[in-house]
């Protein structure tokens, strides 16, 4: 395999200058993304996909990338409560908020993408003006709450 890769805009980078995230390089190790390499392999290479789709197809739910990614978001807003987060940005150093900052600015992207990708262009765009629209609507009812 070169040690190259398309970038989005048409220039080649070298893969070891591709930055990753800690613990992405565990995550692209695990037994359940090796369909997933087989298929980008192939892509890559030029190769008949057909194998990897059809191991892909015969993959549960349960045991597929967008799986992993929807029972992530599960866990992490399971008790999810505006008050915690709140009490927390109040109490954040600014060391610990530039960290957060850092960890979460590319999230909404991310999320938008893996709508986009999962669902269409418009579904996404759908999905998270609803969003906003019912999280301004909240935000307005607590706002309603503690002015009383």
């Amino acid at each position: 395999m070169s040690d190259q890769k398309n970038d989005l805009s048409g220039k080649r980078v070298p893969l070891r200058d591709i930055k990753m995230e800690s613990g992405s390089e565990d995550l692209l190790a695990s037994p359940a993304m090796e369909p997933y390499m087989m298929l980008a392999l192939a892509m890559m290479g030029g190769k008949d996909t057909g194998p990897a789709i059809e191991e892909l197809a015969a993959l549960p739910l349960e045991k597929r990338y967008v799986w992993r990614v929807a029972s992530a978001l599960k866990w992490a807003f399971a008790d999810f409560d505006t008050l915690t987060v709140e009490a927390d940005r109040q109490t954040l150093s600014p060391e610990d908020r530039k960290q957060l900052v850092e960890l979460l600015k590319h999230r909404p992207l991310q999320f938008c993408l893996f709508l986009s990708a999962l669902f269409g262009q418009k579904q996404m765009e759908l999905m998270m003006v609803s969003a906003i629209r019912n999280a301004r609507v909240v935000q307005a009812h607590t706002q309603n709450i503690k002015e009383r």
